[in-house]
Protein backbone atom coordinates (compact mmCIF):
# COMPACT_ATOMS: atom_id res chain seq x y z
CA UNK A 1 0.00 0.00 0.00
CA UNK A 2 1.00 3.64 -1.50
CA UNK A 3 1.65 6.54 1.35
CA UNK A 4 -1.64 8.38 1.43
CA UNK A 5 -0.99 12.21 1.31
CA UNK A 6 -4.64 13.06 2.63
CA UNK A 7 -4.28 11.10 5.90
CA UNK A 8 -3.50 13.22 9.43
CA UNK A 9 0.18 14.29 8.67
CA UNK A 10 1.02 12.56 12.00
CA UNK A 11 0.26 9.32 10.12
CA UNK A 12 2.28 9.97 7.09
CA UNK A 13 5.16 11.27 9.37
CA UNK A 14 5.14 7.44 10.35
CA UNK A 15 4.79 5.91 6.92
CA UNK A 16 7.74 8.09 5.51
CA UNK A 17 9.60 7.15 8.76
CA UNK A 18 9.45 3.41 7.95
CA UNK A 19 11.00 3.80 4.65
CA UNK A 20 14.81 3.77 5.77
CA UNK A 21 15.81 6.51 3.21
CA UNK A 22 20.05 6.96 4.64
CA UNK A 23 21.78 9.23 2.66
CA UNK A 24 22.46 7.51 -1.59
CA UNK A 25 19.58 5.67 -0.92
CA UNK A 26 16.43 7.16 -1.56
CA UNK A 27 14.63 5.62 -3.98
CA UNK A 28 12.08 3.67 -2.93
CA UNK A 29 11.11 6.59 -0.60
CA UNK A 30 11.26 8.76 -4.25
CA UNK A 31 9.66 6.47 -5.91
CA UNK A 32 7.00 5.82 -3.16
CA UNK A 33 6.24 10.02 -3.14
CA UNK A 34 6.48 10.63 -7.05
CA UNK A 35 3.21 7.59 -7.30
CA UNK A 36 1.49 9.09 -4.45
CA UNK A 37 1.74 12.78 -5.90
CA UNK A 38 0.36 11.70 -9.61
CA UNK A 39 -2.13 9.90 -8.34
CA UNK A 40 -3.44 12.40 -4.99
CA UNK A 41 -2.67 16.23 -6.51
CA UNK A 42 -3.41 15.86 -10.51
CA UNK A 43 -3.57 19.69 -9.99
CA UNK A 44 0.32 19.33 -9.62
CA UNK A 45 2.71 19.04 -12.82
CA UNK A 46 5.40 16.33 -11.56
CA UNK A 47 8.56 15.63 -12.29
CA UNK A 48 11.86 13.50 -11.65
CA UNK A 49 15.21 14.29 -11.02
CA UNK A 50 17.36 11.53 -9.99
CA UNK A 51 15.86 10.38 -6.26
CA UNK A 52 14.53 13.91 -6.26
CA UNK A 53 10.77 14.86 -6.96
CA UNK A 54 8.80 17.97 -8.13
CA UNK A 55 5.94 18.71 -8.60
CA UNK A 56 4.41 22.41 -9.28
CA UNK A 57 1.49 24.48 -9.89
CA UNK A 58 0.67 26.93 -12.67
CA UNK A 59 -2.49 28.47 -11.42
CA UNK A 60 -1.57 32.27 -12.11
CA UNK A 61 -1.12 33.01 -9.09
CA UNK A 62 0.66 36.65 -8.34
CA UNK A 63 3.01 34.53 -6.68
CA UNK A 64 4.79 31.55 -5.67
CA UNK A 65 5.68 29.28 -2.65
CA UNK A 66 8.28 27.28 -2.53
CA UNK A 67 8.18 24.25 -0.37
CA UNK A 68 11.42 22.10 -0.13
CA UNK A 69 12.41 19.26 2.39
CA UNK A 70 15.31 16.62 1.95
CA UNK A 71 13.70 12.78 2.03
CA UNK A 72 17.54 11.36 3.45
CA UNK A 73 18.27 10.46 6.75
CA UNK A 74 21.43 10.11 8.56
CA UNK A 75 22.36 5.74 9.08
CA UNK A 76 19.79 4.57 11.14
CA UNK A 77 20.38 3.52 15.25
CA UNK A 78 17.99 0.50 15.40
CA UNK A 79 15.49 3.48 15.70
CA UNK A 80 13.49 2.70 12.08
CA UNK A 81 10.86 1.63 12.30
CA UNK A 82 8.47 4.59 13.72
CA UNK A 83 6.79 4.14 17.26
CA UNK A 84 4.56 5.87 19.64
CA UNK A 85 5.03 6.77 22.88
CA UNK A 86 2.22 9.69 24.10
CA UNK A 87 2.35 12.87 22.06
CA UNK A 88 5.91 11.59 21.08
CA UNK A 89 6.73 9.72 17.89
CA UNK A 90 10.40 8.07 17.91
CA UNK A 91 12.71 7.13 14.97
CA UNK A 92 15.14 7.90 12.36
CA UNK A 93 14.11 11.05 10.90
CA UNK A 94 11.32 12.36 13.28
CA UNK A 95 12.63 15.42 13.47
CA UNK A 96 14.90 15.88 11.15
CA UNK A 97 13.20 16.02 8.60
CA UNK A 98 10.24 13.79 8.04
CA UNK A 99 7.96 15.42 10.36
CA UNK A 100 8.36 18.42 8.15
CA UNK A 101 8.23 16.73 4.37
CA UNK A 102 4.98 15.22 5.58
CA UNK A 103 3.18 18.66 6.14
CA UNK A 104 4.54 19.71 2.80
CA UNK A 105 3.28 16.42 1.43
CA UNK A 106 -0.09 16.42 3.04
CA UNK A 107 -0.88 20.21 2.12
CA UNK A 108 0.38 19.76 -1.45
CA UNK A 109 -2.74 17.27 -1.91
CA UNK A 110 -5.05 18.84 0.31
CA UNK A 111 -5.01 22.65 -1.00
CA UNK A 112 -7.60 22.68 -4.22
CA UNK A 113 -6.94 26.56 -4.05
CA UNK A 114 -3.82 28.11 -2.89
CA UNK A 115 -3.37 31.83 -2.57
CA UNK A 116 0.10 30.97 -3.91
CA UNK A 117 1.21 28.72 -6.61
CA UNK A 118 2.97 26.07 -5.07
CA UNK A 119 6.46 24.68 -5.82
CA UNK A 120 7.81 21.09 -4.19
CA UNK A 121 10.78 20.25 -4.02
CA UNK A 122 11.70 16.91 -2.03
CA UNK A 123 15.18 16.00 -2.48
CA UNK A 124 18.10 13.76 -1.93
CA UNK A 125 21.38 13.87 -0.17
CA UNK A 126 21.30 16.58 1.74
CA UNK A 127 23.05 14.79 4.93
CA UNK A 128 26.24 14.19 3.98
CA UNK A 129 28.98 16.57 1.07
CA UNK A 130 27.69 19.61 -0.40
CA UNK A 131 28.58 18.09 -3.70
CA UNK A 132 26.41 15.71 -3.78
CA UNK A 133 23.45 17.47 -2.54
CA UNK A 134 19.98 16.85 -4.91
CA UNK A 135 18.95 20.76 -4.49
CA UNK A 136 22.49 21.70 -5.97
CA UNK A 137 21.85 19.18 -8.57
CA UNK A 138 18.17 20.74 -9.17
CA UNK A 139 19.93 24.48 -9.09
CA UNK A 140 22.64 23.02 -12.44
CA UNK A 141 19.96 20.91 -13.83
CA UNK A 142 16.38 22.64 -13.80
CA UNK A 143 17.32 26.00 -11.96
CA UNK A 144 13.47 27.50 -13.31
CA UNK A 145 11.84 24.59 -10.84
CA UNK A 146 13.43 26.81 -8.33
CA UNK A 147 11.89 30.16 -9.08
CA UNK A 148 10.15 31.62 -6.10
CA UNK A 149 9.26 34.70 -4.21
CA UNK A 150 9.81 32.68 -0.83
CA UNK A 151 10.98 29.38 -0.35
CA UNK A 152 10.11 27.88 3.31
CA UNK A 153 12.61 24.86 4.82
CA UNK A 154 10.87 22.18 6.31
CA UNK A 155 14.22 21.87 8.65
CA UNK A 156 13.59 21.46 12.15
CA UNK A 157 12.90 24.79 13.33
CA UNK A 158 10.58 23.90 16.94
CA UNK A 159 7.57 25.60 15.37
CA UNK A 160 9.67 28.57 15.26
CA UNK A 161 10.26 30.67 11.78
CA UNK A 162 14.28 30.42 11.66
CA UNK A 163 14.88 33.42 9.36
CA UNK A 164 18.04 32.70 7.22
CA UNK A 165 21.19 30.90 8.75
CA UNK A 166 24.88 31.71 9.46
CA UNK A 167 27.84 30.83 7.48
CA UNK A 168 30.84 29.09 8.52
CA UNK A 169 34.14 29.00 7.13
CA UNK A 170 37.32 26.26 8.59
CA UNK A 171 40.67 28.20 8.53
CA UNK A 172 43.95 26.15 9.73
CA UNK A 173 46.35 27.77 11.27
CA UNK A 174 49.54 25.84 11.25
CA UNK A 175 53.20 26.67 13.12
CA UNK A 176 56.31 25.56 11.62
CA UNK A 177 59.07 25.11 14.06
CA UNK A 178 62.34 23.00 14.34
CA UNK A 179 62.52 19.61 14.74
CA UNK A 180 65.34 17.88 18.53
CA UNK A 181 65.45 15.46 20.60
CA UNK A 182 63.37 16.15 23.54
CA UNK A 183 66.29 15.70 25.98
CA UNK A 184 68.03 18.93 23.80
CA UNK A 185 64.95 20.55 23.78
CA UNK A 186 67.01 23.86 23.12
CA UNK A 187 68.03 23.06 19.85
CA UNK A 188 64.94 23.01 18.46
CA UNK A 189 62.17 25.11 18.18
CA UNK A 190 58.37 24.04 19.57
CA UNK A 191 55.71 24.17 16.70
CA UNK A 192 53.25 23.35 19.39
CA UNK A 193 53.66 25.84 22.09
CA UNK A 194 53.39 28.52 19.16
CA UNK A 195 49.53 27.20 18.91
CA UNK A 196 49.75 28.71 22.74
CA UNK A 197 49.20 32.50 21.61
CA UNK A 198 46.95 31.57 18.75
CA UNK A 199 44.35 29.60 21.14
CA UNK A 200 45.05 32.30 23.33
CA UNK A 201 43.28 34.67 21.24
CA UNK A 202 40.65 32.69 20.62
CA UNK A 203 39.46 32.14 24.10
CA UNK A 204 39.53 36.02 24.60
CA UNK A 205 37.69 36.75 21.51
CA UNK A 206 34.71 38.36 21.89
CA UNK A 207 31.66 37.30 19.68
CA UNK A 208 29.99 39.91 18.05
CA UNK A 209 25.89 39.81 17.94
CA UNK A 210 23.91 41.29 15.00
CA UNK A 211 20.51 42.49 14.20
CA UNK A 212 18.76 41.98 11.33
CA UNK A 213 15.57 42.25 10.36
CA UNK A 214 14.71 41.09 14.07
CA UNK A 215 16.64 38.41 14.17
CA UNK A 216 19.84 38.02 16.47
CA UNK A 217 22.82 36.20 15.09
CA UNK A 218 25.32 35.88 17.32
CA UNK A 219 28.93 34.57 16.12
CA UNK A 220 31.42 32.16 17.29
CA UNK A 221 34.88 31.45 16.31
CA UNK A 222 36.54 28.11 17.91
CA UNK A 223 38.87 25.94 17.65
CA UNK A 224 37.79 22.92 16.62
CA UNK A 225 41.04 20.17 16.47
CA UNK A 226 44.58 20.51 16.97
CA UNK A 227 47.35 17.84 15.09
CA UNK A 228 50.76 17.90 16.13
CA UNK A 229 53.73 15.76 17.37
CA UNK A 230 56.17 13.06 16.04
CA UNK A 231 56.67 10.98 19.10
CA UNK A 232 56.99 10.86 22.92
CA UNK A 233 61.09 12.34 22.57
CA UNK A 234 60.92 14.15 20.01
CA UNK A 235 60.28 18.28 19.60
CA UNK A 236 57.77 18.90 16.57
CA UNK A 237 58.78 21.05 13.80
CA UNK A 238 54.72 21.44 12.56
CA UNK A 239 51.58 21.79 14.75
CA UNK A 240 48.08 22.90 13.45
CA UNK A 241 44.95 24.22 15.01
CA UNK A 242 41.79 24.17 12.87
CA UNK A 243 39.18 27.18 13.90
CA UNK A 244 35.77 27.33 12.72
CA UNK A 245 34.44 30.85 12.03
CA UNK A 246 30.12 31.12 12.44
CA UNK A 247 29.19 34.15 11.39
CA UNK A 248 26.27 36.81 10.97
CA UNK A 249 24.70 36.74 7.77
CA UNK A 250 25.81 40.33 6.88
CA UNK A 251 29.01 39.11 6.50
CA UNK A 252 30.85 37.87 2.77
CA UNK A 253 32.54 34.68 2.99
CA UNK A 254 35.63 37.10 1.89
CA UNK A 255 34.76 39.10 4.60
CA UNK A 256 34.78 36.40 7.57
CA UNK A 257 37.83 35.08 6.37
CA UNK A 258 39.19 38.56 6.14
CA UNK A 259 38.51 38.72 10.23
CA UNK A 260 39.92 35.40 10.99
CA UNK A 261 43.13 36.47 9.91
CA UNK A 262 42.88 40.03 11.31
CA UNK A 263 42.05 38.60 14.71
CA UNK A 264 45.19 36.10 14.12
CA UNK A 265 47.60 39.27 13.09
CA UNK A 266 51.10 39.46 14.38
CA UNK A 267 51.11 35.39 15.21
CA UNK A 268 53.96 33.20 13.69
CA UNK A 269 51.53 30.68 11.85
CA UNK A 270 50.36 30.72 8.16
CA UNK A 271 46.60 30.33 7.29
CA UNK A 272 44.64 28.07 4.91
CA UNK A 273 40.88 28.12 4.25
CA UNK A 274 39.96 24.32 4.26
CA UNK A 275 35.81 24.85 3.74
CA UNK A 276 33.54 27.85 3.47
CA UNK A 277 29.57 28.55 3.10
CA UNK A 278 28.06 32.10 2.35
CA UNK A 279 25.59 33.12 5.19
CA UNK A 280 21.60 33.64 4.53
CA UNK A 281 20.49 37.04 4.94
CA UNK A 282 16.46 36.68 6.59
CA UNK A 283 14.55 38.57 4.19
CA UNK A 284 11.73 39.28 6.16
CA UNK A 285 11.17 42.48 4.50
CA UNK A 286 9.89 40.43 1.72
CA UNK A 287 6.09 40.49 1.72
CA UNK A 288 5.72 36.96 1.55
CA UNK A 289 8.27 36.36 3.99
CA UNK A 290 5.94 38.74 6.19
CA UNK A 291 2.82 37.42 5.69
CA UNK A 292 4.28 33.89 6.96
CA UNK A 293 5.75 35.08 9.92
CA UNK A 294 2.43 36.84 10.52
CA UNK A 295 0.18 33.70 10.24
CA UNK A 296 2.99 31.69 12.56
CA UNK A 297 1.79 34.79 15.11
CA UNK A 298 5.10 36.68 14.95
CA UNK A 299 7.04 33.42 16.35
CA UNK A 300 10.87 34.20 14.47
CA UNK A 301 14.28 34.26 15.15
CA UNK A 302 17.91 33.83 13.72
CA UNK A 303 18.71 30.41 12.61
CA UNK A 304 22.36 28.93 14.25
CA UNK A 305 24.09 26.70 11.71
CA UNK A 306 23.96 26.29 7.99
CA UNK A 307 21.43 25.64 6.04
CA UNK A 308 19.96 25.16 2.66
CA UNK A 309 18.14 28.49 2.75
CA UNK A 310 21.76 29.88 1.82
CA UNK A 311 21.51 28.58 -1.69
CA UNK A 312 18.05 30.50 -2.28
CA UNK A 313 18.96 33.59 -0.54
CA UNK A 314 22.49 33.14 -2.99
CA UNK A 315 19.26 33.32 -6.24
CA UNK A 316 17.68 36.00 -4.60
CA UNK A 317 14.86 34.24 -3.24
CA UNK A 318 13.67 35.25 0.66
CA UNK A 319 14.06 31.48 2.54
CA UNK A 320 12.92 30.72 5.79
CA UNK A 321 13.33 26.89 7.74
CA UNK A 322 10.03 26.23 9.22
CA UNK A 323 9.29 23.04 10.90
CA UNK A 324 7.64 20.67 13.35
CA UNK A 325 11.22 18.88 14.73
CA UNK A 326 13.20 20.18 17.35
CA UNK A 327 16.98 21.26 15.81
CA UNK A 328 18.54 19.61 19.16
CA UNK A 329 17.19 15.86 18.52
CA UNK A 330 18.04 15.77 15.14
CA UNK A 331 20.39 12.57 14.12
CA UNK A 332 20.39 11.63 18.20
CA UNK A 333 19.61 7.45 18.51
CA UNK A 334 16.28 8.96 20.36
CA UNK A 335 15.10 11.34 17.88
CA UNK A 336 11.58 12.07 18.37
CA UNK A 337 8.68 15.20 17.31
CA UNK A 338 6.14 15.89 19.21
CA UNK A 339 2.94 15.21 17.55
CA UNK A 340 0.85 18.01 18.51
CA UNK A 341 3.81 19.66 16.63
CA UNK A 342 2.98 18.47 13.48
CA UNK A 343 -0.35 19.80 13.74
CA UNK A 344 0.03 23.19 14.22
CA UNK A 345 3.00 23.75 11.61
CA UNK A 346 0.13 22.28 9.55
CA UNK A 347 -2.48 24.57 10.49
CA UNK A 348 -0.43 27.43 10.64
CA UNK A 349 0.67 26.43 7.05
CA UNK A 350 -2.60 26.00 5.87
CA UNK A 351 -3.74 29.25 6.83
CA UNK A 352 -0.62 30.93 5.00
CA UNK A 353 -1.43 29.29 1.87
CA UNK A 354 -4.77 29.70 1.46
CA UNK A 355 -5.33 33.59 3.17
Amino acid sequence: MGLDLRADPITLTAALVDIPSESRHEQRIADEIESALRAQAPHFEVIRSGNAVLARTNLGRSSRVLLAGHTDTVPAADNVPSRRDGDLMYGCGTSDMKSGDAVFLHLAATIAEPAHDLTLVMYDCEEIESSANGLGRIERDLPAWLAADVAILGEPSGGFIEAGCQGTIRVVATAAGTRAHSARSWLGDNAIHKLGAVLDRLSRYQARSVDIDGCVYREGLSAVRIDGGIAGNVIPDAASVTINFRFAPDRSVEQAVAHVHEVLAGLDVTCETTDAAAGALPGLANPAAAALVAAAGGQVRAKYGWTDVSRFAALGIAAVNYGPGDPNLAHKVDEHVDITAITATTETLRAYLTA
